[in-house]
């Protein structure tokens, strides 16, 4: 892991975010790329007025002075970081962002609990989880000594899935996370035990495990009645640090967190969340 892109918007949970980026950052010997979104219309940007581009030039300092401020931190110290403030039309340019900085990982802070709300100026949350092709680490709470030992990855074990099952097994290697692989068996799609095993053998094959059938212990089958549920119950009863889940991009979140299931898990979760795109 060679850069971690950090969204900023001056508030406490994007400091939580930039803490855990330092703490990642150190042990991976990485550079943070601090960026604040700026909301400038268009017609600030283009107009030829003087007032309008006196305006433009205002709020791009003082984004910068705040920027300067914010980022003067002990936890920051031996770190190289890279700050830059990005106007942006719709919030999916971060995407873009994150691909011209050749990031490796985006981490933000969430306020969770009572919805996706918007952590930095014009975009929220789940728009960044939806649409990064990196992995995205939410934080909902300070985590001054960022070190998850135990990491549950949850999936419905199809194919789409082994993509970021593969790029979850890389990076919970990179940060030391022991995985635990996780199937939610539902009441109201319940599937046989053997039923269950076939597919995640066919699975872990399709993966490229060496040893499938020894990798198949390391599979959790948990019965519940939704799959949010069943996530967090097992979290809670495995004393997970940190849960992992695939998401489909801007067609919503992998089959197997159909609806809104996926935005929920990465909504209401008090652990980190670590997302995925299939």
């Amino acid at each position: 892991m060679k850069k971690i892109l950090v969204p900023v918007d001056f508030s406490q949970h994007s400091d939580y975010a930039l803490e855990v980026a330092a703490g990642i950052a150190k042990n991976q010997n990485a550079e943070i790329i601090a960026i604040h979104m700026m909301g400038l219309s268009d017609a600030v940007l283009t107009r030829d007025e003087s007032k309008e581009v006196f305006e433009a030039m205002f709020y791009m300092k003082l984004a910068e002075k705040r920027f300067a401020e914010f980022l003067d931190k002990d936890y920051l110290e031996g770190i190289k970081v890279t700050d830059a403030v990005h106007n942006y039309k719709i919030f999916s340019e971060l995407n873009d962002v994150a691909r011209d900085f050749e990031a490796d990982l985006i981490i933000m802070g969430s306020h969770g609990s009572t919805g996706l709300k918007e952590v930095f100026v014009g975009s929220n949350t789940e728009k960044v989880v939806r649409t990064s092709e990196i992995p995205v680490l939410v934080i909902k709470h300070r985590a001054e000594n960022f070190n998850p030992q135990l990491g549950i990855f949850a999936c419905d074990f199809l194919e789409s899935s082994v993509g970021p099952y593969k790029r979850a097994q890389k990076m919970f290697n990179a940060l030391g996370i022991t995985m635990q692989m996780l199937y939610v068996n539902l009441a109201g799609d319940f599937r046989s035990t053997r039923e269950i095993e076939k597919r995640i053998l066919n699975f872990l094959k399709l993966s490229g495990e060496s040893n499938p059938l020894e990798s198949l212990n390391n599979v959790v089958q948990y019965n519940e009645y939704s799959v949010e549920a069943g996530i967090f119950g097992y979290s809670q009863v495995s004393n997970a640090d940190i849960i992992a889940l695939p998401t489909q991009g801007r067609q919503g979140l992998a089959h197997f967190f159909s609806g809104s299931i996926g935005e929920d898990v990465v909504n209401h979760s008090d652990l980190p969340v670590l997302t995925f795109k299939v």
